[in-house]
Parts: structure tokens; C-alpha cells; sequence
């Protein structure tokens, strides 16, 4: 059942063409992920398929009679309305049905409205609709339900929204970065609620694992024009590849045709048959196609970072709380050379105020904090780039620095920076105030980078940053050389950059935990199942007193991370086998492929030689 149709729509802003004459549909049961590079118009075409804007040309046509709800970035919420108020003040049809039924208990001699009445409530299960949005609000932490809205903060208004979203239960459920705001807590509930629930849904994502397990089908928009994948987020990765390598074989094709059509079209026949004039016309088509090139960057950065003494970081015995909520309890932490560290934790648990304390933004109550002489911190947070007005991109960069200094005594300079993270010569003298959200991001982290620091904190680094940005970011980050302290809700970015967790479980309770987010996760699940919760906490607590001091610091957590890693690469190995049975495959696609399976060959037998070797100190 067709529940959407988007016909050859068209947008423009001044001289910008977004995207023209661009088709899609949604149909009954389908969950879609619409990718795009940032500034592409991802917005703007969940603004028209909300009504907030219209496509300069073509259509969008709705299914008569389907229910369809929103979530943006901006949710629209009376700030006078406390939050429960706020749940009835909706076009819900659900509160249509308690009201008819209310209104037929009014009337009870009229025997065949409250017939009526009462089968649609059956019918929408609205029996239990207070305890169904007591349960999702109190999911969503949103657990004052005479809290005005007034008083909640940018990411409980979204939840709020969310949840007003989801007790619509519509035909058709539209998402703008629905993760955004939300714990990890949060997230894994709403997977499972989307698993759970039939909903048709279409959503803006950049949450790679979110996408990966609740979404069944992905649009690309690429290059303009439009890509769908019948599969998730793993499947997607796979079939785009063959489609850009399909793409640089046909582009070669036309490239030889073009040269072939420009030595005719120079030898100028006098005589124009309406043959050659066919010819004429088709060459300009082939010389659009053989000029066109992909314009996929990758940030590739030899820094020279500034050299690291031997104090980098430390914390001793500090203490931090507000009234009655504690943060840290006398908390100590030494932080070594190249460390890679993640934080975890519920909304409100104080990992932000963790980090004003480490760049000393907040002081601590108690105890203290030491920075290396040689540590040059640059802090990314999550209020982003304050802008000035008239201010143009090149200007923004350039108030933090012209350049920074290269290995081998070369340097960058800012232009060339911003071209590195995809603003070209001509978006540089764009103003500020018309970047999207993820552009203006993308050119908050360079002003944290030009400052060429040697200890990176990250906090909420993947917001309104598109995947294009994230796989380039991540590549990035994983040969970065200093020390790096990232707070994310992003599993995938996590599991890809850090290799030690600190979980704030709240009322002070910090607890480190060697591996990333997914191995924490398998640790978590394999201890509820446990029978005896002492030695579950006993592992956990212990872990850095284990193999009685026969292994360092960093070999005890390397080891602990090795099996998962050897796990990750064993699916890798045998993902790689099974395409050798694709038949279509070509020469060069078939020597790529082995160059890849002998690379993840060589990384298997490099992991278990070093889990021997760590193990072997074990045993001594």
C-alpha cells in the first residue's frame, strides 16, 4: 500500500540548486533511512514533506485518510503546558476516542453511540492510553509530569516530542535525527519499541547501529541524484562500493567515446545530415557525463603535533556535586600517553561537567587537577561555534589561526584545511548563517584542529554530522597521535575510536571498563544472566588487579580487548569469502577482493600472536 509519493521535486536558494526533479515513494511496513551529505537538502525535504516549505516544482501526494506524525530538531510545544498537559494538547486521534466515549457515558440511554464508542476503544487500545504514556515518558527520563515545558532543556523538549510522536501511533512516523539528545539507554529502548511496534517510518539518521537494526531500506542521495538499497546499513556499505566502481568503469567507457566524438566534432563536415546533427547533440551529452567526477574527499593530516612530556593529565581525589546529586566522590585518574577514552552514562549522570572540570571551565569542590606543562587541550562541546554577524566561513577559521605546521616541515594553510573538510574555494566566502547544521559543526571541529592540540575531548561529536563526515572524522581520530577523551551516543563511533570506557553510573559512582561500547554491552548482558551477582561485581571491579600484576596497564586492557576484536575480524573474513561466489565478478574486482580478505588475514595473525604472547605472561 502506497502511503507517499514524491514526484520530480525541485529546490533552490538563490544560485544554490539543492537537488532536481527527484522521485520517490513509501509504501506500508517500510522502514527508510534517507543518507546525504550535509548541505545536500535533507532538511529541507522533510520540511516539505511536512508542509513547513514546498518544492519549487513537482508534488507531493499524500494517501488519503493516513495518520502521519513529525519529529524535527525544532519541536513546537506550548512552553505554558506542563509536560502531561502537553501529551493531550495533540491532534491524537486516540484522545478523539476516550472523548466520544466519555461523551456516551454522558448519554447513557443512547444505547448505540456507546456501542460505538466502545468498540473504538478496543479497537485503539485506549483503555490503557495513561499508563502507555506514563511508561514511554518515563523511558524518555521525563518522569515530572507537572514540569513546565518552559522550564525543560533543548534535549527534553525533543524527548517530549518524541514521545507525543510515538502515542500517535500513525500509519507513517517521519524523523529528523531521532536519536539526537537521547542515552544509550534511551536509544536500545526505541529499537526495540520500533521492533516491536508496525510502524511505517522514514528518518534522517546519523546513528549507524540505529540504522543498521531498525531500518529495512536506504535512499541515497548522491551527486543528485537518487540510490535505493532493499537492505540495512551493512548491505547498503556493500552495494554502494560495487555502484561507485560500476560508475568509474562507465565513466572510463564514456571518456574514450568523448574522445572519440571530439575528433569528429573538430573535423567540422560541412554537409549536416540530420544524422550528424543526432550526433551533435548526443556529444553534448557525452561531454557532461566525462567531465563529471565524483567529489569524495578524505582528510588526510600528517599533524605535528606538539611533543608530550611525561605528566600529561591527573585528577586527585576530586569531588563534585550540586544539592543533593553527586558527580564525582573523590575520583582519581592518571591519564597516559595516546590513551583512547570513551564516557558513558544516563542524561544527568554529569559526564559534561566531568569534562568543564578537566579543561577547568568548573572547578571541583574538592581535590585537585594537574595539566602537563606540554598538554595543549582543544575542547569540542556540544554548544558549538558562536558566530558573528556577516562573518564568513574563511574568517571564522582564520580567528584561530592561518595555519597549522605539518611533519617534514610543511604546513597548511586554512583554506587548504577547509577544503580538506569539504568546503571548497567558493563555499569558504559563503556566510556563516547559511550553513546547515552539520556544516557549521564540520567547521567548529576545524577550529579545534588549526589549534594543532595534543589532547582532543570530543563531547557529542556526531551531532547533525553526516555519515560522509563521521567515516571521515573517524579515519582522522584513529591516526591521531595524542590523547583523546570522546563523549558520544554513537555506537558505531564509539566502538571505532576509543579502547576503555569510564561509565557514570550517578550518585558519584565512575567505573572503568577495558573494551568499547560493544563489548561493555555483551559484558552487561552475560552478567544479568549470571547466578552469582558477587562474582559478576567481583570481574568488574577488579579487573586491573587480575593476572597479579603480571601485565601492565595497557597490556591488561589490550588483552581484554583482543578477544573481540579477533571476533570482529572472523566476520570480516568470512563476510569477504562469501563474495568470491558472486560470479559476475570481475578480474579487478576479484584481485581487490583478495587484496582485502589477505589484509584481514594478516591483521587475525597478528592478534592471536600477540593474545599468545600476553597469555604466555600469564601463565609464568
Amino acid at each position: 500500500m502506497n502511503y507517499l509519493t514524491v514526484e520530480n521535486i525541485s529546490k533552490s536558494y538563490g544560485e544554490l540548486n539543492l537537488f532536481q526533479d527527484l522521485s520517490f515513494s513509501i509504501h506500508k511496513d517500510q522502514k527508510i533511512a534517507f543518507v546525504a551529505k550535509n548541505g545536500t537538502g535533507k532538511t529541507s525535504i522533510l520540511n516539505m514533506l511536512s508542509g513547513k516549505d514546498s518544492p519549487d516544482s513537482g508534488n507531493i501526494i499524500y494517501r488519503k485518510d493516513i495518520q502521519v506524525a513529525f519529529l524535527s530538531q525544532d519541536p513546537d510545544i506550548n512552553n505554558d503546558l506542563t509536560i502531561e498537559a502537553a501529551i493531550f494538547d495533540t491532534k491524537n486521534p486516540i484522545l478523539d476516542v476516550i472523548k466520544a466515549y466519555e461523551k456516551a457515558l454522558e448519554h447513557p440511554d443512547d444505547a448505540e453511540a456507546y456501542q460505538k464508542a466502545f468498540e473504538q476503544m478496543d479497537i485503539h487500545e485506549a483503555w490503557d492510553f495513561e499508563t502507555q504514556y506514563k511508561q514511554i515518558l518515563s523511558q524518555l527520563k521525563l518522569e515530572d509530569l507537572s514540569q513546565k515545558v518552559s522550564t525543560l532543556s533543548g534535549g527534553q523538549k525533543k524527548r517530549l516530542a518524541l514521545a507525543i510522536a510515538l502515542l500517535q501511533k500513525p500509519d507513517l512516523l517521519i524523523l529528523d535525527e531521532p536519536t539526537n539528545h537521547l542515552d544509550l539507554e534511551m536509544i536500545e529502548w526505541l529499537e526495540a519499541f520500533f521492533a516491536k511496534e508496525q510502524m511505517t517510518l522514514f528518518m534522517v539518521t546519523h546513528d549507524r547501529y540505529f540504522l543498521e537494526r531498525v531500518c529495512n531500506e536506504i535512499i541515497e542521495l548522491d551527486q543528485g541524484q537518487l540510490h535505493t538499497y532493499k537492505g540495512n546499513y551493512s548491505y547498503y556499505l556493500e552495494k554502494k562500493e560495487a555502484r561507485i566502481e560500476n560508475e568509474a568503469v562507465e565513466l572510463g567507457k564514456t571518456k574514450q567515446l568523448f574522445k572519440k566524438e571530439l575528433d569528429w566534432m573538430r573535423k567540422q563536415p560541412k554537409a549536416r545530415t540530420t544524422k550528424s546533427k543526432s550526433r551533435i547533440d548526443d556529444f553534448h551529452d557525452i561531454k557532461h557525463k566525462a567531465q563529471q567526477r565524483r567529489n569524495d574527499h578524505e582528510i588526510q593530516l600528517e599533524l605535528n603535533m606538539e611533543r608530550m612530556g611525561s605528566k600529561i593529565l591527573e585528577l586527585h581525589k576530586v569531588s563534585k556535586a550540586y544539592e543533593d546529586k553527586t558527580i564525582l566522590d573523590g575520583f582519581d585518574y592518571n591519564f597516559q600517553r595516546g590513551e583512547r577514552l570513551g564516557i558513558i552514562g544516563k542524561n544527568g549522570t554529569g559526564k559534561s561537567t566531568f569534562l568543564n572540570i578537566l579543561t577547568e571551565q568548573q572547578a571541583p569542590d574538592s581535590g585537585k587537577v594537574v595539566l602537563g606543562e606540554t598538554i595543549k587541550i582543544g575542547y569540542y562541546t556540544q554548544k558549538g561555534i558562536a558566530v558573528k554577524p556577516n562573518q564568513k566561513v574563511i574568517d571564522v577559521i582564520k580567528d584561530f589561526g592561518d595555519f597549522i605546521p605539518l611533519k617534514k616541515g610543511r604546513q597548511i594553510s586554512a583554506q587548504q584545511l577547509l577544503e580538506r573538510f569539504l568546503f571548497d574555494r567558493k563555499k569558504q566566502y559563503d556566510f556563516v548563517e547559511k550553513l546547515s547544521g552539520g556544516e557549521r559543526k564540520r567547521l567548529y571541529l576545524c577550529t579545534i584542529l588549526i589549534q594543532n592540540p595534543n589532547f582532543l575531548i570530543l563531547d557529542e561529536p556526531t551531532n547533525d554530522l553526516d555519515i560522509v563526515t563521521l567515516n571521515v572524522l573517524e579515519s582522522f581520530l584513529l591516526d591521531f597521535p595524542g590523547c583523546l577523551i570522546v563523549v558520544s551516543h554513537d555506537r558505531y563511533f564509539m566502538d571505532k575510536i576509543v579502547d576503555h570506557l569510564l561509565i557514570f553510573r550517578g550518585e558519584g559512582v565512575v567505573e572503568d571498563f577495558p573494551g568499547n561500547y560493544s563489548d561493555y554491552r555483551t559484558y552487561e548482558d552475560s552478567q544479568e544472566q549470571e547466578s552469582s551477582s558477587s562474582n559478576a561485581k567481583k570481574d568488574k571491579k577488579d579487573w586491573k588487579k587480575d593476572s597479579n600484576a603480571k601485565l601492565s596497564y595497557n597490556e591488561q586492557k589490550e588483552y581484554k580487548n583482543i578477544e573481540s576484536k579477533l571476533s570482529s575480524l572472523a566476520f570480516d573474513k568470512e563476510t569477504l569469502e562469501k563474495q568470491f561466489f558472486d560470479e559476475s565478478l570481475s578480474p579487478e574486482a576479484i584481485q581487490k577482493l583478495s587484496e582485502k580478505l589477505q589484509k584481514v588475514l594478516d591483521d587475525i595473525d597478528e592478534k592471536e600472536m600477540r593474545w599468545f604472547e600476553l597469555s604466555s605472561k600469564l601463565e609464568d
